[in-house]
C-alpha cells in the first residue's frame, strides 16, 4: 500500500441534496470498515484510530447530518429521527458501492448502524461495538432526565435537557472515569463548538426524544445478533457514565461467540486508548478475514 493510500482523506459527497463529510484511508480494494460517531461528536473522534487501521482495511467515516462538518438542515426541512440518520447512511453507502463492510458503532452510531444491520444483514462482516449499547441493562442512571422526557414530552422537560449541551457537560463526557491529562482538549472543544451552531440545540433535542425509539428496538437488534451471530467485538470504557458495562456483557447472551473487552477509560475510550483498541479490532478482524474479504 503507497502512503497515499493510508493517508486520510477529506471528503464529501451529496446524499439527496444533502452535503454528508466524511475521512477515508486505505486502499480501496482492502475489507472496508464504516465507523460511526456518536453524541455529541463526529467523524474527528476516529483520527487516531483511522491511521491504525488504513494500512489493512478501507476505512469510511462519516459524519451524522447535523454532527460534524456535514449539513445541518433546520428540523423544519428535515426531520431529526434514528430511522432517517439510518436512512441517509443507508443512501451514502450505496452511492459510495459499500456493499459488504464491518461495523465501528458508538453511542448514537450503534442504533444507526444496527438498523443497517437489520435491512441488510448480508452486508455486515463483523460488528466492533466501542460503548455502543444494544441492551436495557447497558442504560445507566444518567438517562434519567432524557427517560423523564419520553415520558412527558411538555417543554419543561425538552429545556431541562438542554443542560447536556452545555460545554461543561461535553467536556465532562470525555473526561468522566479517566485522566483529564489524557484527553486532548480540542476534542470537547470542536464538539461543543458544533454544538454551539445556530439551530443545533433543536436538531439535539429532537434526537434525545426519538432516541425512545432505539429502546424499542432492542429486541429486534437481540434477534439479529441470534439469527445472524455476526461476529462481535465489545471494546469498553468501563467507566461510561451512561453506558454500562453490562450491556457489553449482554451481547454474548445473544451471540456467544461475541468478544467483550474492558478498558479502564470512559466513554470516549479512543481519546485515551486508540492505540490497545486498534490493536484488538486488527487481531479480530484478521480472525474472521475470509468472512471479510468480500465487498
Amino acid at each position: 500500500m503507497s502512503q497515499h493510500d493510508a493517508a486520510t482523506q477529506y471528503r464529501t459527497q451529496d446524499v439527496n441534496g444533502l452535503k454528508i463529510f466524511y475521512r477515508e484511508a486505505g486502499a480501496a480494494e482492502a475489507p472496508t470498515i464504516l465507523l460511526l460517531h456518536g453524541f455529541p461528536t463526529s467523524s474527528h473522534m476516529f483520527r487516531d484510530l483511522i491511521p491504525l487501521l488504513a494500512p489493512h482495511y478501507h476505512v469510511i467515516a462519516p459524519d451524522l447530518p447535523g454532527f460534524g462538518f456535514s449539513d445541518a438542515p433546520s428540523p423544519s426541512r428535515f426531520t431529526y429521527t434514528f430511522d432517517r440518520l439510518a436512512d441517509v447512511i443507508e443512501q451514502f453507502t450505496d452511492t459510495l458501492g459499500l456493499t459488504r463492510y464491518a461495523l465501528y458503532i458508538f453511542d448514537y452510531g450503534a442504533p444507526v448502524g444496527l438498523r443497517l444491520a437489520l435491512r441488510h444483514p448480508e452486508r455486515i462482516t463483523a460488528i466492533v461495538s466501542q460503548n455502543g449499547n444494544a441492551y436495557e441493562e447497558g442504560l445507566s442512571t444518567g438517562w434519567n432526565p432524557i427517560q423523564k422526557y419520553w415520558a412527558d414530552p411538555t417543554p419543561e422537560n425538552r429545556a431541562a435537557l438542554k443542560a447536556f449541551l452545555a460545554p461543561e457537560a461535553t467536556k465532562w463526557q470525555y473526561t468522566h472515569g479517566t485522566e483529564e491529562s489524557r484527553v486532548a482538549p480540542e476534542s470537547y472543544a470542536l464538539d461543543s463548538a458544533l454544538l454551539a451552531r445556530p439551530g443545533n440545540e433543536e436538531i439535539q433535542l429532537d434526537l434525545f426524544l426519538d432516541y425512545a425509539s432505539n429502546v424499542k428496538l432492542y429486541p429486534q437488534f437481540q434477534k439479529y445478533f441470534r439469527t445472524h451471530r455476526p461476529p462481535t467485538l465489545a471494546v469498553w470504557g468501563k467507566s461510561d457514565p451512561f453506558f454500562l458495562p453490562a450491556g457489553a456483557n449482554a451481547f454474548k447472551r445473544d451471540n456467544p461467540g461475541a468478544q467483550v473487552v474492558f478498558f479502564d477509560t470512559g466513554h470516549f475510550a479512543l481519546e485515551t486508548h486508540s492505540a490497545e483498541i486498534g490493536a484488538r479490532i486488527t487481531e479480530f478482524l484478521t480472525t474472521i478475514r475470509p468472512r471479510a474479504v468480500a465487498h
